[in-house]
C-alpha cells in the first residue's frame, strides 16, 4: 500500500469591510455589516493567528487591497507571523462583473501594494465570491501569478487551469431549440497557472454568516454538523486517494467567533491523527503539484 501524502491548509479571506462595501448597491452603507467587518480584520484575525500559532500551522491569507490599506497594523501581524498573503481584489469586486481592462487594473494595483507590503510578489489569487471572469486565468498568467483558487473542475486534486475560452450556448426560449441544443466546447489551451480547487462545501461563510439580504446566508448552523461534514469529506479522500489536497476556506469575521474557533481546533487535532498529513500554504500545494509530487489529473477533456 502506497504511503499517504496529504496536504491540508486554510485559505483565509480577510474581506473585512470591503465585502460589505462591494455588496451595498445604492442607499447608505449597512453600518452593522461594516462593524462586523472591522471585527474580522481586528479581533477575528487576532484569534485565528493565535490558533494557528498554537497548532504550528502556516496558512494562506487572501487580503483585498482595501483591507490592507485600511488595517495595515493588523495585516502586518499576518505577514510577520510568516504566513502567505495572496490577492483578493481591492474592494472585493467581482471579476465576473468587470471588463478585461477593469480586472487587469485591479490586479496590477493589488499586486503592487501587496509586493510593497510583503517584500515579495504574491503567488496566488482567489476571486472574490468565486465569481470568475473569462479573462481571469490569462491575466494571472500574464502578470506572473502562479496559482488560482477560484474554479471547481475538481475538488481535492490540483490541476493546470485551462484558459476560460469554453464555448457555452445558453438556453434561450425565444429561439428555436436547434440554436441552443449544442454541447459545451472545452478549452484546448493549457496554462501554467495551477488551480488549487475552490469548494463551497468547505467554506465557513454559507453556514455560519447570517445576512438578511442574502437568501443563502444561514448563520445559525450547528458547528458540530459542519465539522462532521468536513470530516466525512476528508475521510472519503483518505480512503480513496494516496495523495490529495484539502483546502478549506474561512473568514476571520466568521471563524473568529469562539464556537467556530473551537470547531477548527477539534478538526485540526482530528486531522493530525492521520498519517501522511502536512499542513501548508496553498502556494506550497501548487509548488508540490508542479514538482510532480501530487497526482496529475486530467479534467474537462
Amino acid at each position: 500500500m502506497a504511503p499517504k501524502r496529504v496536504l491540508v491548509g486554510y485559505g483565509i479571506d480577510v474581506d473585512a469591510v470591503s465585502n460589505h462595501i462591494n455588496t451595498t448597491v445604492g442607499g447608505k452603507p449597512n453600518l452593522t455589516n461594516i462593524s462586523r467587518g472591522v471585527f474580522g480584520a481586528t479581533r477575528g484575525v487576532e484569534r485565528l493567528l493565535a490558533l494557528f500559532s498554537k497548532k504550528n500551522i502556516k496558512c494562506s491569507w487572501y487580503v483585498p487591497g482595501h483591507t490592507l490599506e485600511t488595517f495595515p497594523k493588523d495585516m502586518a501581524k499576518i505577514r510577520d507571523a510568516g504566513h502567505e498573503i495572496g490577492l483578493h481584489g481591492y474592494t472585493h469586486e467581482f471579476p465576473s462583473d468587470l471588463t478585461h481592462d477593469q480586472l487587469e487594473a485591479t490586479l496590477v494595483k493589488t499586486i503592487d501594494i501587496l509586493t510593497e507590503f510583503c517584500g515579495t510578489k504574491p503567488k496566488g489569487f482567489t476571486a472574490p465570491a468565486w465569481k470568475n471572469s473569462p479573462d481571469q486565468i490569462a491575466l494571472l498568467e500574464k502578470h506572473g501569478i502562479l496559482y488560482d483558487h477560484s474554479f471547481m473542475h475538481d475538488d481535492f486534486q490540483p490541476y493546470y487551469a485551462p484558459h476560460a475560452d469554453d464555448v457555452v450556448v445558453l438556453t434561450d426560449y425565444k429561439n428555436d431549440p436547434s440554436t441552443w441544443m449544442v454541447p459545451m466546447q472545452h478549452s484546448k489551451i493549457s496554462t501554467s497557472v495551477v488551480e488549487i480547487p475552490a469548494n463551497w462545501t468547505l467554506d465557513d461563510w454559507p453556514p455560519f454568516q447570517w445576512d438578511g439580504g442574502r437568501p443563502n446566508a444561514h448563520g445559525y448552523v450547528d458547528p458540530y454538523s459542519v465539522e462532521r461534514q468536513w470530516k466525512d469529506m476528508f475521510s472519503w479522500c483518505y480512503e480513496n486517494y494516496d495523495t490529495f489536497v484539502f483546502p478549506m476556506s474561512i473568514h476571520p469575521q466568521v471563524s473568529g467567533r469562539p464556537h467556530i474557533l473551537m470547531m477548527h481546533e477539534r478538526l485540526i487535532d482530528w486531522i493530525n491523527g492521520h498519517e501522511g498529513v502536512e499542513w501548508c500554504t496553498f502556494a506550497d500545494m501548487a509548488e508540490e503539484f508542479r514538482e510532480g509530487r501530487l497526482e496529475r489529473v486530467e479534467v474537462a477533456s
